[in-house]
């Protein structure tokens, strides 16, 4: 190379060098404020209205506080920023650990996509802050090309909205908690705030981010490497970790050497058990029910299925369409077997292509006796829907082996027992076979669950709901405070 080449070269790196150390030196000291250290939150009794002390002490964090309070001030030393880079409504585990450290005398920096309905007893209590991160502005890639093309656009867009919320948006906290997927860019962003405010990180891993990337790429491409090696490396700065199974610990301690706690996944207070009456009545302000038949849940002569998916590539809905083709089929010389009504609520990129394919299905006939409907539900309609349906159907297949779908939470939660696949590891941590749901790895074997359960015998399905009740009498708030409540001492 000749040495005008090589004083180019370096002209041009010392050009680079001196942007980005101006640019660290602008980021460190432009706003100090945000960078410093923590220091308690104070609550004040000015920060509640009139309508908070009288009408909703509980919910607005007013009773805690007047309980709590020295001088018309509450030193609240447990602040955390929980962080889902996702939509929030679509968190329901992170929306339950930020009610959980609010009503135990914590404050709590809530951030996220809010693209959707959030709990209304977050945005009730004063305690929780939502910050809210845009969401990336271009429609979800249909392909892996189109993928690979959007992919450094996104990244560059989660990166700046995530360290400007973290960073700028809120005040330092003591404990930052992150969801764990998505890992890229959380992890990263995530274990630089902590270490220039010294915070605790906090990882919650709902499943592996690499693994999910799998999904799309497949398990040796060089871009999952790598993105097992960011998971794990950023990981290992953490404080704590907890972790949804048990089994999900054993991965994290073999492969990457981190010790997590197992905190399982329960019932929010709002997923309950209906009377009758209470079904009826839900039942009939349904839209996608409608149809003139007769709503009572004793002699009607339809049975109620729901599915809840995020319409992703780890939940395999095609299964779900093809054992209801097989149901169909054998509707046809067992004139026992009810007809059926699905109802599939959730939101995702999938839900487009699996609508088309399910009209194409109904105009040829191969689901004949069988309705399936589309909702996106309110929180409070989604668990009143859960408790009068007759079976839940999770298609939740794990990328990682170890994860568990929340949703069979929260059917337990609404006493409604389920039938999920279940050809991974963690499973059996979650139901009981026999006991309160049944489990399949095939088309055929659900369209054999559905036929055993509506067909003539019908007892199995009394006693797997039976189960479910006893299953959803176990509580997030129990098992939130013997794990997170220790760690973030918070017991009050």
């Amino acid at each position: 190379m000749s040495a005008i080449n090589w004083l180019l070269v370096w002209e041009a790196t010392l050009t680079l060098a001196v942007i980005l150390s101006t640019a660290v030196t602008l980021l460190i000291f432009t706003l100090p404020t945000s960078y410093s250290h923590f220091h308690p939150h104070e609550q004040r009794e000015t920060d509640f209205t009139e309508a908070d002390k009288t009408t909703s002490p509980e919910a607005s964090g007013y009773a805690y506080f007047r309980t709590h309070s020295h001088h018309g001030v509450l030193k609240q030393d447990a602040s955390v920023q929980v962080v889902v880079l996702g939509d929030i409504g679509r968190s329901p585990r992170m929306q339950n650990h930020a009610l959980s450290i609010a009503t135990h005398g914590g404050h709590v920096d809530l951030i996220g996509y809010t693209d959707s309905e959030i709990h209304p007893a977050l945005r009730a209590h004063r305690s929780i802050t939502i910050i809210p991160i845009p969401s990336f502005p271009l429609p979800p890639p249909t392909n892996t090309l189109t993928f690979l093309l959007l992919a450094p656009l996104k990244l560059a867009w989660q990166l700046q909205s995530l360290y400007h919320a973290l960073g700028y948006l809120t005040a330092p906290t003591k404990w930052l908690l992150v969801q764990n997927p998505p890992s890229i860019p959380l992890l990263l962003v995530a274990q630089t705030i902590a270490f220039v405010r010294n915070t605790r990180l906090v990882i919650d891993w709902h499943n592996l981010g690499f693994s999910l990337l799998a999904l799309r790429l497949g398990t040796h491409h060089p871009l999952v490497t790598l993105a097992s090696w960011h998971e794990g490396r950023c990981a290992r700065a953490a404080t704590a970790h907890f972790a949804v199974t048990d089994a999900m610990c054993r991965v994290l301690a073999s492969r990457w050497n981190i010790k997590a706690v197992a905190l399982h996944d329960r019932p929010a207070a709002h997923f309950q058990p209906l009377t009758k009456e209470q079904r009826l009545a839900f039942l009939r302000t349904r839209p996608e029910l409608q149809s003139g038949r007769d709503f009572d849940l004793e002699t009607r002569s339809w049975r109620l299925l729901v599915s809840p998916t995020s319409w992703t590539e780890d939940e395999d809905f095609a299964l779900l369409l093809d054992a209801l083709s097989l149901y169909a089929t054998a509707r046809r010389t067992d004139p026992v077997l009810p007809e059926l009504r699905a109802v599939i609520t959730g939101k995702g990129p999938l839900q487009a292509h699996y609508k088309t394919l399910i009209a194409t299905m109904t105009a040829n006939g191969e689901l004949h006796g069988i309705t399936i409907t589309t909702a996106w539900l309110s929180t409070t309609d989604y668990a009143a829907l859960l408790a009068s349906a007759d079976l839940g159907i999770s298609l939740h297949t794990s990328s990682s082996g170890v994860d568990l779908p929340m949703k069979v939470v929260d059917m337990f939660g609404a006493g409604l027992p389920v039938a999920g696949w279940s050809r991974f590891e963690a499973w059996p941590e979650l139901v009981t076979e026999g006991v309160n749901g049944r489990g399949f790895g095939s088309a055929g074997e659900l369209a054999g669950i559905l036929q055993g359960l509506f067909g003539r015998e019908g007892g199995e399905l009394e006693g797997l709901r039976a189960g479910a009740v006893e299953e959803g009498g176990r509580r997030w708030g129990g098992e939130w405070g013997a794990v997170a409540g220790e760690l973030f001492r918070l017991r009050g």
